[in-house]
């Protein structure tokens, strides 16, 4: 197992990003991007829509934010304010039009 702080972790020997909040986040929004079919599968490149995986990642996004409520900076409120509407807004979308 890799030491905090050590740049090659899993043997990889790239560095990895900094894990913070935002970067937490932005992660969630990926997968849920990749459910909602917005994204490319990253192994196959292929798109594949699975709605009940996006609302589940959606959730997770939302209980995120209730349960950080008043811990976090402006730009965090911000940002995981800005990923639900946006994943929220698209998710009715498709699913008005049939999933």
């Amino acid at each position: 197992m890799s030491e905090p702080g050590n740049e090659k972790a899993r043997g990889q020997g790239d560095a990895l990003p900094l894990t913070d909040f935002a970067t937490f986040v932005l992660s969630l929004h990926h997968s849920a991007l990749l459910h909602l079919g917005d994204a490319p599968h990253p192994d196959t490149s292929k798109t594949e829509r699975s709605l009940i995986l996006a609302r589940q990642t959606i959730d997770m996004i939302g209980m995120l934010e209730e349960k950080t409520r008043g811990n976090l900076t402006g730009d965090e409120e911000r940002l995981i304010h800005q990923v639900l509407v946006e994943l929220r807004l698209r998710y009715v979308e498709l699913q008005k039009a049939g999933g």
